[in-house]
């Protein structure tokens, strides 16, 4: 039980942001049908999102409903301009592109490939701990979306091989999200979206193509506001509580209901091949879901901002200058600490699990 509550409420937040998301993906592909070209499509996604929360942001701000979020620091541009070129500007047109070529079912369960992308860059390149069980769902999953793309999809600039590499810059860009998860999500993917769809738009336009008609691009935009704006700020919340390889576990749920979704509004069939699928993946996902991780651990001295309570991890002293009550966000100091108790790899669990002497131990 206890491991149970220390996942939550980032698998809450994970799990939320996977639905809003997979739902987008089967009604994107009814834009598609309205002759609506992938890259104009993609940028009114991503400003639908943009414009609707910064809406968001300034009704927050009118009524002083801020919450006591922290916010993104000059030190963290650069980084969230690769993030917002690659989650933004790359990814999305590479996904229209890729969902105009196959079904939308299809596209929805290789969207897994995201987790697989995401998970991997964050165990190889940003040292996050990846367990037997987290490793046994991810090949379940790759099984599966190896068994969609060998329907004879797989040949360069084909479908699955474009959505294939839109999940590896999703995956990148979730991984470079991930420490600036201590900021407002809000104001994350406000101007991820206003950046990125502005981008996407102009250059559609550049090369000739049309605006659909009013009916199309209010639909683009509601639907860019929940599947891409609500969902990435509901999915930074989960960086926070769970890490980056955890959330893209959690995340995965999301191409079962774009897939769910496909076939029941767009009459696509359902064959053996996609329900073996899906199997595949959900044995994946279940075995992701299923993983414990208990042990002794030590936190360095850490310093930085972000949206708190006073709990045991943070028990520091209050300058006058800091805000009252709870939450609230200012900057404040972790002093070292070394204790035992069901954790992820969340803001303050990013400890090195290769370290000599420390000893682990999984709870299945």
């Amino acid at each position: 039980m206890a491991q149970a509550r220390a996942a939550l409420p980032g698998a809450a937040f994970a799990l939320a942001a996977a639905a809003l998301f997979g739902a987008s993906t089967p009604l994107a592909k009814l834009l598609l049908h309205e002759g609506v070209t992938p890259q104009l499509l993609a940028g009114l996604l991503y400003l639908g999102s943009g414009v609707g929360l910064g809406l968001v942001l300034l009704v927050r701000r009118t009524l002083g409903l801020e919450r006591g979020e922290a916010r993104l620091r000059r030190l963290d541009v650069p980084q969230f301009a690769l993030a917002v070129l690659l989650g933004g500007a790359v990814a999305p047109v590479l996904m229209m592109a890729g969902l105009e070529r196959t079904s939308a079912a299809s596209a929805s369960l290789l969207q897994n490939l995201e987790g697989l992308a995401t998970l991997g860059i964050a165990w190889v390149v940003f040292r996050e701990n990846v367990d037997r069980r987290l490793l046994a769902g991810a090949l379940a999953i790759l099984a599966g979306a190896a068994l969609l793309s060998g329907q004879g999809a797989l040949r360069p600039g084909s479908g699955a091989l474009l959505i294939a590499a839109a999940c590896l810059a999703w995956g990148a860009d979730n991984n470079l999200t991930r420490p600036l998860a201590t900021a407002d999500p809000v104001q994350i993917a406000a101007i991820k979206g206003l950046a990125a769809g502005s981008v996407n738009v102009a250059l559609a336009l550049l090369a000739h193509a049309r605006l659909p008609s009013f009916a199309p691009a209010l639909a683009a935009g509601a639907i860019g506001f929940l599947g891409y704006g609500v969902s990435l700020v509901l999915y930074v919340l989960g960086l926070r509580h769970l890490g980056a390889a955890r959330t893209a576990a959690y995340f995965s749920t999301a191409p079962f209901i774009g897939s769910a979704l496909a076939v029941g509004l767009l009459a696509e069939p359902l064959t053996g091949r996609l329900l073996a699928a899906g199997v595949l993946m959900g044995a994946g996902v279940y075995l992701h879901l299923r993983e414990r991780h208990d042990h002794a651990h030590d936190h360095e001295p850490l310093e930085h901002a972000h949206r708190h309570v006073h709990d045991e991890h943070h028990r520091h002293a209050h300058a006058p200058s800091d805000p009252p009550g709870e939450p609230h966000s200012h900057w404040h100091r972790h002093e070292a600490l070394t204790h035992s108790h069901p954790h992820y790899p969340d803001l303050h669990h990013r400890h090195d699990h290769r370290r000599a002497g420390l000893a682990r131990r999984g709870r299945r």
